[in-house]
């Protein structure tokens, strides 16, 4: 199978606020890219994999909360995935950073930066 992915993951393991309407749950980030997340599954998880209109809250340190709006969009093994529609300016800032400092290579930074973009405008 080959892979479609247009951007880099990067493993993290931090704790994260999942919003879904009027429910909250809580969860762990397993990694993230300029375009979503991997979260394992909360518990009393309802099951659902096709919801719209999520919000993501990462507490990055104390100081660093990366904040992001989307849609599950896939479920299974324990893990929930996350496509991002909506970033704020501080937490693209923050992701933009971490993505940097990660894959080391500014030219893929660059690449994914424009991907990003092209993806946004269509």
């Amino acid at each position: 199978m080959q892979q479609k992915r247009h951007f880099q993951r990067i493993a993290m393991d931090a704790p994260a606020e999942l919003s879904c309407g009027d429910q909250q749950w809580s969860c762990q980030l397993l990694d993230i890219s300029l375009k979503g997340a991997l979260l394992t599954t909360p518990t009393n998880w309802a099951g659902e994999t096709q919801l719209d209109r999520c919000s993501l809250e990462v507490q990055l340190d104390n100081n660093t909360t990366l904040s992001m709006q989307g849609a599950i969009v896939h479920g299974g093994n324990g893990n929930l995935g996350l496509r991002c529609d909506h970033i704020d300016i501080d937490s693209i800032s923050h992701l933009k950073r971490l993505v940097e400092l990660n894959l080391g290579d500014e030219g893929l930074l660059k690449r994914e930066l424009a991907e990003l973009s092209h993806s946004t405008s269509n």
